[in-house]
């Protein structure tokens, strides 16, 4: 991986396994099997996403065959009933989608994961038509940043930036995706912004801040007695 992603298009899989509104059930399950997936998105037209089939909505079939006397709890459950009686994309999908934008942050778009529970989310263009689609495993690609790419982003966007007359005298160091910084600075009181700049960086896991005031470092320790 090269830079830094900022945005879903740059960790998002470009080839997506899809259906048509009207494929039956048993090609649905048929492709979720051959693909190795768990959902995916129901496509109409040329391609524009009108809703998401996942192994959950199709569970219900094999559900309602061994409750089917219990009425009370049929009662309950409505909408999965109805769901077991389906047998196209069309009825048995999620609708309307939960999508998202190329340009989206990764962040925009795990916070769209986190509160509509979904595990991956389709990726569409401004009229609704499908470019791709991102999973909770490729927001998690940022992870995988060499530590010495990060190191030299955390260089020239923070310290260069924040700390212009002392970067020579800031050192970065990375490893496993945790960011070291060691120095001595004119205001420590920048000690804490650039802990939460480190931390915006992609791919950082942690910061620890072991940097000092200038004037403690020129004072040095104080002699004992006084």
């Amino acid at each position: 991986m090269t830079g830094t992603p900022h945005i879903v298009s740059d960790v998002m899989t470009h080839t997506v396994v899809a259906v048509g509104r009207d494929a039956p059930f048993k090609e649905i399950v048929r492709t979720l099997e051959q693909w190795k997936v768990s959902a995916m998105p129901v496509l109409e037209g040329e391609g524009r996403v009108i809703g998401v089939v996942s192994e959950a909505d199709l569970l219900p079939k094999e559900e309602f065959r061994y409750e089917e006397q219990d009425l009370s709890r049929q009662r309950q459950r409505l909408h999965d009933t109805a769901k077991a009686g389906a047998t196209r994309a069309a009825e048995l999908m999620s609708t309307p989608a939960v999508t998202v934008h190329a340009d989206a942050t990764l962040a925009q778009a795990a916070r769209i994961m986190a509160v509509r529970h979904v595990k991956r989310l389709p990726v569409v263009d401004d009229i609704g038509m499908l470019v791709g689609i991102v999973s909770r495993a490729d927001l998690l690609k940022v992870f995988l940043r060499p530590d010495d790419e990060i190191a030299e982003e955390v260089r020239r966007t923070v310290v260069s930036c924040l700390f212009p007359s002392f970067s020579h005298a800031i050192h970065v160091s990375v490893s496993e995706g945790v960011v070291t910084l060691r120095g001595h600075i004119h205001d420590t009181s920048l000690i804490s912004v650039a802990v939460r700049l480190v931390r915006a960086v992609e791919g950082v896991v942690d910061v620890e801040p072991r940097l000092t005031g200038e004037s403690e470092a020129v004072a040095g320790p104080r002699p004992s007695g006084s």
